[in-house]
C-alpha cells in the first residue's frame, strides 16, 4: 500500500483546505449553530463545493461526475473535519448517490445522478429505527400491493434528512430483522403522501430527522436494486461510508492534537512553559502516535476501496473502530490539558469534543465494529 497521494490528489486536497480554512472556519460553524438556517448548512457554501466538483468525484464522467476516487474524496472529508465543516456531501454523496449508483436503474442513475453532481438534488439514507446502528435489525414493512409496494414504519436520525429531496428508504419485504435477505432499498420523494418529517438537532447542532411513512404507496420502479436483495446494495455502501466517516473524524483529532501542543507551547505556569512538564509531554507523545496509527488505518481503507479489494469490509471497521477510540481519547485529552478553558463555550474544543461522540455512533460503535471485525476474521 502507497502512503504517497498522487500529483492530482494532492492538488484535490491543497484545494479544499485552501477553500474551507478560508471560507468555512469553525467560526462558520458557530454562525449556523446560533442563527439556524433551517437545512444546517450554507447553501452558499454548498454552492462552491458544487462549483469545485465535490458531489461528483465518485461518480461516473457519463453522469457528468469525475471518477476520482475516495482516496481523494478522503483527503476533503479530513480537511472538512478540520473546520466542522457542514454540508450535505456526507448524506447526499457518500450514502445516497452510492446507493443509486450501485443498484440504480439506468433510468434511476440518469434521473438522480446528474442533479446531484449540479447540486439541484440532495438525498438522505432512512436506514435506522432504534437509538443505534443496527442495519439488519430493520422491521419497516414493505408490503406488496398489486404492481408497488405500501411502506409503513419510522426511520430516526437521518442525516439531513429533514432537507433531502429524495430519500433511500430501508425496508423489509421479507424475513425477519436480523436477516440479510428480505430488505429492499426504494428510491422516493422526500414529500410523498404519507411521509412526515420531525426535525431533530443532535448533540454537535447537526441536521437529522425523524421520518415516519403511514401507507406510503409506492411503484415498483422506485426499487433499488433487486427485491428482498437490498443488504447487497447497502453493505458495500455502509463500509465505503464508515472509512470516509474515520476520515472526517482523523481530521476532527487531527486539529485537536495540533490545537493542543500549540497551547501546551504557549501557557506558561510556574514561571515555564506547560509543554515542558514531562507528564504532559508523554501524554502528546502517546497521543501522536495513536493520530498516526488512525491515519494509516484511514489510508489503507481508502486505497482499498479504489483498488475494489475484497478486505475492504475488514478495514472499514477497522479503521471505524480505531478513530471511534481515538476521537474520544483526543478530545478528553485536548480538554484535560486545556484545564478549566476546555470546556467553555467560547473554546472550539468543546466543538470537536461533541463532534466526536455523535460519530462515534454513525454507523456504528466500537462495539458495533469490533464485534463486526472478529465475525468477519473468523475469530
Amino acid at each position: 500500500m502507497t502512503m504517497v497521494l498522487s500529483e492530482e490528489q494532492i492538488l484535490l486536497k491543497d484545494t479544499a483546505r485552501e477553500f474551507i480554512q478560508s471560507q468555512c472556519p469553525v467560526g462558520e460553524f458557530r454562525k449556523l449553530r446560533d442563527a439556524p438556517s433551517g437545512t444546517g448548512y450554507s447553501a452558499a457554501h454548498w454552492r462552491t463545493m458544487v462549483e469545485l466538483g465535490w458531489p461528483g468525484i465518485l461518480l461516473p464522467e457519463d453522469c457528468g461526475g469525475m471518477d476520482f476516487g475516495y482516496v481523494g474524496l478522503g483527503g476533503i472529508m479530513e480537511e472538512a473535519g478540520r473546520t466542522l465543516l457542514a454540508s450535505p456531501l456526507f448524506a447526499t454523496v457518500i450514502l445516497g448517490a452510492q446507493c443509486v449508483q450501485i443498484g440504480g436503474s439506468r433510468r434511476q442513475r440518469e434521473s438522480v445522478l446528474p442533479k446531484v453532481v449540479e447540486g439541484q438534488c440532495t438525498l438522505a439514507l432512512a436506514l435506522d429505527e432504534g437509538g443505534r446502528h443496527a442495519p439488519l435489525e430493520t422491521a419497516m414493512s414493505a408490503r406488496t400491493d398489486g404492481d408497488g409496494f405500501v411502506l409503513n414504519g419510522r426511520k430516526t436520525f437521518v442525516l439531513d434528512g429533514g432537507s433531502a429531496d429524495q430519500l433511500i428508504v430501508v425496508a423489509r419485504s421479507a424475513g425477519s430483522p436480523g436477516e440479510e435477505h428480505g430488505l429492499t432499498l426504494f428510491l422516493i420523494d422526500a414529500n410523498s403522501a404519507g411521509i412526515s418529517r420531525r426535525e431533530l438537532t443532535l448533540m454537535d447542532e447537526r441536521s437529522a430527522a425523524q421520518i415516519d411513512f403511514s401507507n406510503v404507496r409506492v411503484e415498483r420502479s422506485a426499487v433499488l436494486g433487486e427485491v428482498d436483495q437490498g443488504w447487497k446494495v447497502l453493505s458495500p455502501v455502509l463500509d465505503a461510508a464508515c472509512i470516509l466517516l474515520a476520515a472526517e473524524m482523523l481530521g476532527g483529532i487531527s486539529e485537536c492534537f495540533d490545537r493542543t501542543v500549540a497551547y501546551l507551547k504557549d501557557r506558561e505556569q510556574f514561571g515555564v512553559k506547560i509543554g515542558s512538564f514531562q507528564a504532559l509531554k508523554h501524554r502528546a507523545a502517546k497521543l501522536f502516535a495513536e493520530v498516526e496509527l488512525c491515519r494509516a488505518a484511514v489510508r489503507a481503507g481508502l486505497v482499498a476501496l479504489d483498488r475494489g479489494s475484497d478486505q475492504v469490509p475488514l478495514l472499514a471497521s477497522l479503521a471505524k473502530s480505531r478513530l471511534n477510540d481515538i476521537a474520544k481519547l483526543a478530545t478528553n485529552e485536548a480538554v484535560q490539558m486545556h484545564g478549566g478553558i476546555g470546556v467553555t463555550d467560547e473554546l472550539d474544543i468543546g466543538l470537536f469534543l461533541k463532534r466526536a461522540r455523535v460519530t462515534a455512533q454513525t454507523l456504528g460503535d466500537s462495539s458495533y465494529h469490533s464485534d463486526r471485525f472478529a465475525r468477519l476474521s473468523g475469530y
